[in-house]
């Protein structure tokens, strides 16, 4: 039995001449290409079948590389993100800033403007916040006695009448609103120029007429300004519009009720009128007053008014009266007395005996 090594182990020709044969092909090569360019299209051949392999022996070194690059760009990412974030906030905080500047820009503007066609002088005030009772609609100014602000002036917009000064504080004042239950302001229909009353109805946030005869001249949209005839409001100033009216049976009085003008609700900036109307003097009881001594000194002196001529009543003339009869006296005869008629007796006086 044979025992020969495997085929692996065989060796053929020395490698000494294996490494001479094939340095000696390369040096042809290189020769041949140099001088004549004859393995140009054999290389473009050769790369061509090559490049997928060389990109699948590349993929490791590349796949490493961008794991790295993974993640020193996602840390980057977070941080620029984070960046943004915060840079966003801080943006939307300057234009929501710049927003309620703008709206407060131009309602300062039209504040202006209403105070401007104002008849009576007015200052400017904030709202600083409502009242503490959830019952009641008030808010609080932030002006007061400092400012010379007194109880009962009213305060107004650039829409129309808010409400009146109800407390005074050194640096703060209360302003009970329109709708409040226990305000009512003398208002007059801008159309047909009806008086009345309007009421607040609390919560609701809206104002009543109450007792409005059946018959009166008030429509869905007419609008209600101040009458003045309190000495309060300035009169012409808008107050409210109708929205709904509530017609009864014959006999009974309805009810009409109204949406406020002004924007309290929606503002922060306010007019409060400084100056009370002037109201004329009361008439003064005659009755009541006597003139003194001093008085009536100084009265003028007075022309006395010429009496009237008065006619005497025209009398009918009396009737003719028929003439008497005369009485026949007998003649005196010769040698015959004359007789003479005795005067009759005077009647006896009574003595005191007969009393």
């Amino acid at each position: 039995m044979e025992y020969s090594p495997p085929p692996l182990f065989k060796q053929g020709a020395p490698a000494r001449v294996k490494v001479a044969v094939f340095a000696f092909l390369s040096i042809a090569l290189l020769i041949i290409d140099a001088r004549y360019h004859a393995l140009t299209s054999l290389r473009q051949v050769a790369g061509t079948v090559l490049y997928p392999l060389q990109m699948a022996a590349l993929i490791p070194r590349d796949a490493a590389g961008n794991m790295g690059n993974y993640f020193s760009s996602l840390s980057a990412l977070q941080k620029e993100v984070r960046d943004l974030k915060s840079q966003q906030i801080a943006t939307a905080t300057m234009m929501q800033q710049a927003q309620l500047q703008m709206a407060e820009n131009v309602q300062l503007r039209k504040l202006m403007d209403a105070r401007a066609h104002l008849p009576v002088q007015s200052m400017m005030s904030e709202i600083l916040y409502d009242a503490r009772d959830p019952s009641t609609r008030k808010i609080v100014l932030d002006r007061g006695t400092q400012s010379n602000v007194t109880v009962g002036l009213p305060v107004i917009d650039n829409l129309g009448v808010v409400g009146q000064v109800t407390r005074v504080f050194p640096f703060t004042s209360e302003v009970t609103l329109l709708t409040d239950k226990e305000q009512a302001i003398p208002v007059q229909v801008l159309r047909s120029g009806l008086r009345t009353v309007a009421y607040g109805r609390g919560q609701s946030g809206t104002l009543d007429l109450r007792f409005v005869a059946p018959n009166a001249d008030i429509v869905v949209g007419d609008v209600l300004i101040t009458s003045g005839m309190d000495g309060i409001y300035p009169a012409g100033l808008a107050v409210a519009r109708v929205a709904q009216v509530e017609n009864v049976g014959a006999g009974a009085f309805g009810r009409v009720i109204c949406q406020p003008l002004a924007g309290v609700d929606r503002n922060r900036q306010l007019l409060i009128v400084m100056t009370h109307l002037p109201l004329p003097p009361r008439p003064v009881d005659t009755d009541a007053v006597k003139p003194t001594a001093s008085a009536r000194k100084n009265l003028p002196k007075m022309t006395p008014l010429p009496l009237p001529t008065l006619k005497a009543p025209e009398v009918a003339p009396p009737a003719a009266v028929p003439p008497a009869p005369a009485k026949t006296v007998p003649l005196p005869v010769a040698g015959v007395a004359p007789k003479v008629s005795k005067p009759a007796a005077a009647p006896a006086k009574p003595t005191q005996g007969a009393q």
